[in-house]
């Protein structure tokens, strides 16, 4: 078995961060790993307050999984202060960490920011560890410096992303375009100047919640399995989009995606 490391904050809620990973994780059959960077009281309807874990206990949850166990991925989801993304950065170094996927959590699902303004250099700056960074497009504006209107600002945006690092990355970049308006949902995977268009069709409902954190885990997930970079993409948007459809009307705003229905349809248990 493939194991995953995940770097995320806590929902309380159970949609999002490291508890969508891990259901992700247990539906597409790796083992899964957390280091918790942040607790949040959140529910479906918003994000009412963020505990950010001391960067210390940070990188040592960081050094007491890679100093025991082999790990053959890592998505990182939030991280709201640039201490702890020079930790986390410090401790992906050192290990030599591969297959990394980098979701840049800025903003939740409710608008609420799970950022503080004075880390979004800190935010770029780490970018540059991660093999596939997938930015939504208020990310990916943000990263980039690029108002995102058209495809065109969607692929101007991902070559200025790709640049920040020089020739050292992210490598793939992965803009998902969810928050474009109309009726297309298509998101732009950039490559080494090398540009995939990856078409959806935009599903009608409010109950998306952890959707960004379950495609970068998937996307982790798949690389750990043996996946190219694109592939991983294609088989990671192929499960978000089955799990959006299966999502789940839970609480009084933005239910959860259902992460793992296909299980649950295969034990023959009723789906609500």
């Amino acid at each position: 078995m493939k194991n995953v490391l995940t770097i995320a904050g806590s929902d309380s809620s159970g949609g999002a961060g490291i508890q969508a990973d891990l259901k992700t994780m247990c539906a597409l059959g790796v083992y899964g790993m957390t280091v918790i960077t942040a607790l949040t009281a959140q529910n479906t309807r918003g994000v009412y307050r963020i505990q950010e874990i001391e960067p210390g206990m940070v990188a040592a949850q960081i050094e007491a999984v890679f100093t025991d166990i082999r790990v053959d991925a890592v998505k990182i989801g939030m991280v709201s202060g640039g201490e702890i993304i020079r930790a986390i950065s410090g401790c992906l170094l050192r290990f030599k960490a591969q297959n990394i996927v980098i979701d840049p959590v800025m903003v939740a699902k409710s608008g609420d920011p799970l950022l503080r303004p004075e880390a979004e250099q800190a935010v770029r700056d780490f970018a540059v560890l991660a093999d596939i960074l997938t930015p939504n497009i208020p990310e990916a504006e943000i990263l980039s410096g690029v108002p995102i209107h058209t495809e065109e600002d969607m692929l101007l945006a991902a070559e200025k992303i790709a640049a920040l690092g020089g020739s050292r990355g992210p490598r793939h970049i992965l803009i998902k375009g969810g928050h474009r308006l109309g009726t297309s949902a298509e998101d732009l995977f950039y490559s080494g100047g090398r540009v995939v268009r990856l078409p959806a069709g935009r599903i009608e409902t409010r109950h998306t919640h952890g959707t960004g954190c379950t495609l970068s885990s998937a996307i982790a997930c798949r690389l750990a399995l043996g996946d190219s970079p694109e592939a991983a993409v294609r088989a990671a948007k192929d499960y978000i989009t089955q799990a959006i459809k299966d999502c789940y009307a839970l609480g009084g705003g933005n239910g959860p995606v259902g992460h793992l229905a296909g299980l649950y349809r295969r034990a023959a248990m009723e789906i609500v």
